[in-house]
């Protein structure tokens, strides 16, 4: 079987839907049998693909077609066309906002969330009607749909008027040769020398979006924590500016506490295991997630986790973190409080996002892919009862 596969949604390799791009290529290398790849990249995004093996042929996009509007209209009228001169069996676009109308041939597609829906003032005007709108329609054109949440499988049902017997679910993953404790003096040495993390911190690891990533209210959480304890623990933002993010310095900077608030840019692949290892806590409050891998990837290591429970993070955390309400900042401020006054409670927290992390693996995701995309090739097996529950092992316990 060969299979188109578009990554031209990665960014950079600096958003979530890269991370499930490289993870899920990475362990289609080692669980893909008879299949051929032809991945879709753009020309200066080449290096991201440098060490995958002969099974997967790269085809350069025109830097051209980077921006978004331009982006857009390559996979509605160039794709399609391409797909056919390559003579692809299955195409796959991992990002609802690049989803096809032409079906060259059987199209998959994985939509992550559906934020617009959930989350108001999130995009501008134009993209939030593309995601409301236009998707709704690009949506029903998909032989098949993969999600990776039980949560974000309703919202299409809700919002799309898609079946969920017609929805695969099947979560991410976690890298555990890359995600796991490291000793915790070596990694704080280390973040202490790159980041200037010489105190015991809270971590936040997601891009600097406002408002859907709530870093204000965690701001005033943490300014009352200080004020209640007389603490010198740090704030630490891991994550690069995103839509809204002035408004997150700006609120840095009016702080009585900015010198101890910290933001720390993006976070390599190296170095992030490195902060998950070294921090006392993760904390993540977001508002809305289709998925939400840094509190899973923070557990892996060691790290015990407070996270909101919305959208599908409830769903991933199941009862390894200690959950709190986003949009309460004395409820935010009062789990910070417990996770420094209490080391008993930090422990068991550790010990169960240990055993929660092991239970998702990218390889599990990759082969469960490889099925939607035999069903997508081949529709008498779909048409044979493959359904919903059989994919996903992991239990939805916040579902």
């Amino acid at each position: 079987m060969k299979i188109g596969f578009s990554t031209s949604v990665i960014q950079r390799g600096k958003t979530g839907i890269a991370q499930y791009v490289f993870s899920l290529l990475r362990a289609f290398g080692t669980e893909a049998r008879n299949e051929r790849f032809v991945l879709f990249v753009l020309e200066n995004d080449q290096e991201f693909f440098r060490n995958l093996d002969d099974r997967f042929e790269i085809y350069l996009v025109p830097e051209q077609y980077r921006p978004p509007v331009q982006n857009i209209l390559w996979h509605q009228t160039k794709l399609p066309n391409i797909a056919r001169q390559l003579d692809l069996d299955i195409l796959h676009v991992p990002s609802y906002r690049r989803l096809m109308w032409r079906r060259p041939c059987p199209l998959v597609a994985t939509i992550h969330d559906l934020a617009p829906f959930r989350v108001s003032r999130k995009y501008d005007l134009a993209r939030m009607f593309y995601g409301r709108v236009v998707v709704k329609h690009l949506a029903r054109r998909q032989n098949e749909i993969i999600t990776v949440s039980h949560n974000t499988a309703r919202d299409i049902e809700q919002f799309f008027g898609i079946s969920r017997h017609d929805i695969r679910v099947i979560h991410n993953g976690i890298e555990h040769d890359r995600f796991y404790p490291r000793p915790a003096e070596e990694a704080r040495a280390a973040v202490a020398q790159k980041y200037r993390l010489n105190k015991p911190f809270f971590l936040y690891v997601a891009r600097l979006e406002h408002p859907g990533k709530n870093h204000r209210r965690l701001i005033e959480a943490f300014e009352r924590f200080k004020e209640e304890t007389g603490s010198d623990w740090i704030l630490a933002f891991g994550g690069s500016d995103w839509h809204g993010a002035e408004l997150i310095h700006a609120r840095i900077a009016e702080s009585a506490y900015s010198s101890d608030v910290r933001t720390l840019g993006f976070i390599s692949n190296d170095d992030l295991p490195l902060l998950y290892s070294a921090a006392e806590a993760f904390v993540y409050p977001s508002l809305y997630e289709g998925f939400g891998l840094p509190p899973l990837e923070a557990m892996a290591c060691g790290c015990p986790v407070i996270s909101s429970d919305r959208g599908s993070l409830g769903e991933v955390v199941g009862d390894a973190a200690w959950i709190i309400e986003p949009e309460e900042v004395e409820d935010i401020c009062d789990a910070l409080l417990k996770l420094h006054s209490e080391p008993k409670s930090r422990a068991a927290l550790v010990q169960k996002g240990l055993a929660r992390a092991k239970e998702f693996s990218w390889e599990r995701a990759a082969r469960e892919t490889l099925a939607v995309y035999d069903m997508a090739y081949q529709p008498e097996k779909r048409a044979a009862g493959t359904r919903l529950q059989t994919f996903s092992s992991v239990p939805a316990t916040r579902d």
